[in-house]
Parts: structure tokens; sequence; C-alpha cells
């Protein structure tokens, strides 16, 4: 299944815009007023070598996109933030217009899309060329991949013997994909000294999911991970820093789609080193999964709901759900130990932009709190990604299956084991049944 790309959506998006007015606000130009709001909001994503389908960098590259950006902001499609509005306080990354800015853009593009004044025009800001941080170490898939052209590719694993000579801190990781037009997500696995996972894989050969076992037995961890528009993560939070034991290798897990054309890829990794040691580490776990989730035929608003409970404390700073094509909302809950609940994060899903989200204070989740997800997924013929409207849907890898989980970001204390800091636990120990499992199962005497 093909990601449905930018340009197509917001030329979508203003076939059905009312026209509005020109010359509204004449004195409003691209190089006093547009180009610093691009610069603050969008060049991240929107220019050459990035995720964007369009550059936003010059005026030559923006005029065109006039009326498809005043739409897109106008309905809030860009910049992609999908949280609700009132659990913005929450992070520290919103990505949300201010109103000033839509009028700034919408009274551009109404009065004509003038460049003005060249002296008027902020200095271009210094993107470090093909990254999004400034990497102190790359490691890159030693051999390519080819993707075929059609048919369904299987979640692809690659051994990179890269070996860490000594204990190593990393303060920020981002992986990139040789080829972001096949590659709908990865990430990047930190496989410690003495892991079975993989067991006589042959270093740069990649192995499907078919072939070797995705969830090994043993403790791993994520240093890099890519989906569209999640750019660089940092694992800084206080004295926190990622670690990673001296003997460790590498493992690329990529999701490859098809396009219709053979292409190639190499995706690489770049790691910014922190000064060590941390007293805490910042470790990237699976929360809250839905495995056993099952969705009606023709369901417009089938409830999935999953849960982990909290067996080390840990402060949660970082969330980034994952469903897939049918996929609608997400929430986040937090039951303390003393009974008392908490939403932490609410959003809207667009499989298009799947990001993720930095609090901007640690959440801390005590020992034994559960921590809930709900999810909702449209499953009726309305929903146009749908791929089969008539077929009961359960977890699955592809795009045409679901998934209903959450990757945290957690700061733990660096000699916390963290294989205990989430269990699974309530309706996430359920057996697969139609519909859910849902809300009502929480309260279940079998799921507790």
């Amino acid at each position: 299944m093909r990601r449905i790309g930018l340009a197509t959506l917001l030329t979508a998006v203003v076939a059905v815009s009312a026209p509005a007015p020109k010359n509204s606000a004449p004195n409003v130009t691209f190089n006093k007023d547009v180009l610093p709001i691009l610069q603050k909001n969008c060049q991240n994503c929107h220019r050459p070598g990035e995720v964007a389908p369009m550059s936003l960098v010059t005026y030559q590259d923006t005029r065109p996109w006039a009326k498809a950006i005043k739409a897109a902001v106008v309905t809030q499609k860009m910049p992609p933030w999908f949280m609700d509005a009132k659990y913005d306080s929450h992070f520290s990354d919103v990505r949300r217009l201010s109103e000033a800015d839509v009028k700034t853009l919408t009274a551009w593009a109404d009065g004509g899309a003038p460049e003005g004044d060249a002296k008027d025009k902020p200095a271009p800001l210094a993107f470090q060329e093909g990254w999004n941080l400034k990497p102190d170490l790359v490691i890159e898939m030693p051999n390519v991949f080819h993707v075929p052209a059609t048919g369904t590719i299987e979640y692809q694993y690659t051994l990179v013997n890269y070996t860490f000579t000594e204990d190593t801190w990393i303060a920020a990781a981002e992986m990139r994909p040789g080829n972001s037009q096949v590659v709908h997500h990865g990430e990047v696995w930190v496989r410690p000294p003495g892991s079975k996972w993989m067991t006589g894989a042959k270093p740069g050969v990649s192995y499907s999911i078919l072939e070797m076992p995705k969830q090994p037995a043993d403790y791993i961890d994520v240093i890099g991970k890519f989906n569209p528009g999640l750019g660089a993560q940092t694992f800084v939070f206080g004295d926190s820093a990622k670690f990673i034991p001296k003997g460790s290798d590498v493992v690329f897990e990529i999701h490859y789609t098809a396009i219709g054309k053979a292409v190639d890829d190499k995706t690489k990794v770049g790691l910014v080193f922190a000064k060590g040691p941390h007293s805490t580490r910042y470790y990237m776990s699976y929360g809250p999964q839905a495995m056993n989730l099952v969705i009606p035929a023709s369901n417009a608003n089938a409830e999935v709901v999953s849960e982990v409970t909290v067996g080390e404390e840990a402060k949660l700073v970082y969330a980034q759900p994952h469903m897939h094509l049918r996929g609608k909302d997400f929430e986040v809950r937090a039951i303390y130990p003393t009974g008392e609940s908490e939403t932490l994060l609410n959003a809207k899903w667009d499989f298009n932009w799947q990001l993720g989200y930095n609090f901007a204070q640690p959440v801390v989740l005590p020992k034994g709190t559960r921590v809930i997800a709900i999810s909702h997924f449209d499953n009726s013929p309305n929903n146009p990604f749908n791929p089969d409207p008539g077929k009961e849907v359960r977890w699955g890898l592809q795009n045409w299956e679901e998934m209903s989980n959450c990757f945290m970001g957690l700061i733990i204390d660096a000699k916390t084991d963290p294989k205990k800091v989430f269990i699974r636990s309530g309706p996430s120990l359920l057996p697969p049944s139609a519909p859910g499992p849902t809300l009502a199962a929480i309260e279940s005497p079998s799921s507790k």
C-alpha cells in the first residue's frame, strides 16, 4: 500500500475550498512575512531530500503552492499535529500554527502571493546535509536491499557487524532511509552481547520475518526510528542518555512497501555521542499493545483497548502511537496506584504522518500504575483508505492488517532491568474476541 502523497492531499483540499477575495492584504509578502513562518514550521520536512513532496525553501519553490498552503493551514492539515488541543500543554513540540500565522499565509495567498523586497528576506536556515542532526557516527546497511516493483514484502532484518568496543552513551539518533518512497517505517535495534537473536545470521544479509523471529526472548533496545515526519530523536532528559553496552552490535528492521517499480534502498542511522556514565538511562519500550485485537467488518468506530502495568518506577517522556490504514484516534491513560486516572495523550491518527510526541515534563509512573491505550478504527466503506471493509481485521504487520500499540520513551534508573518496567496486563492478556478488547474488558474479572 503506498503512502498518500501530500501533493495529492493539498490538491484535493484546494479543490473543495471556496475561493477567497483577492488582494485582501497586498502588503503581506513572501520575503518579509511568509518565509519566517515556513522556516520555523515547515522547512524541516519541506526541503530537498526530505519526506515532504515539495520544497518550501525559496520563493520560486513556494509560489506555485500558495493556494494549497492556504487551504492546508486553514483546515489544519498542516503542519501535521493531531493532538486534541486541550492536551497541547502536555507537550514540548507542539506544531500548531498560531492564528496570526494562519492569517498571514491566507492573506499572502489571497493577495496574489507577492515576493516582496529581497532585503526583507531572513538568512536561510543551515541544515546538516542529509541529516536533522550532526552525527558523530553513521552506521549504514552494508548492502542495498532490492525492493521489487509489486507484491507483499515481509519485514526485513539486517544484522550489521559494527561492534561497540566500550560502553557507549548516545544523546540523539536519526534513522534515515536510502529511499523514503519505499521505506514505510523502521527501527534500528541494539543487540547486546550474549543475545541469541539472529544467531547464525550473516552480517549484511537481509532476512525476512519469516526467516528470523521479530521478538527475541532477550532484552533489546531501539536506538533509531523512522516514520514519515518523525525526524531525529533526543535521549537527553536531565541526566539521561541512551545506553549501548560494550560488545553490542545493531539490527536494522525495515518495513518496505512496493511502489510499482523496482528500486534499491540502503538505510543508515546517525548517532550523537554523550559523555557518560549517567545515573539514568533512556529506554524505548513497547507500551500497551493489542496483539489480540479483532475489528468487525464494516464497523465505523471499532474500539480496541490494551494495557501494561508498571513493574519498576519510570518517567514517561515520549509516546508514539502506531496504527495502520483503518486507524482513527489513539488515547493513553494512566491509572495510578491511588486510583486516580489521567489522560496523558489523545490524538487523531494520520497514516501519512506518524508522529511522536515529547512531553514537556516527565510523567512519573509509580510502580503499580496501569497504562491503558484506547484506539478506534474505521473499517467501514466510508473510509477511503480501507483495503477491504467487508473483512474482519486482526493484528498483523502489513498495512491491510492492523496494529494498536505505542512506542514509549522512558527514563529509568541506570541500574533498573528494562524487562521489569512494563508488564502486559488486563485486556492485553485476553484471547481475541470480536469486537475488542473494549473498555468493558478493563472491569472484567477475567482481565485482572
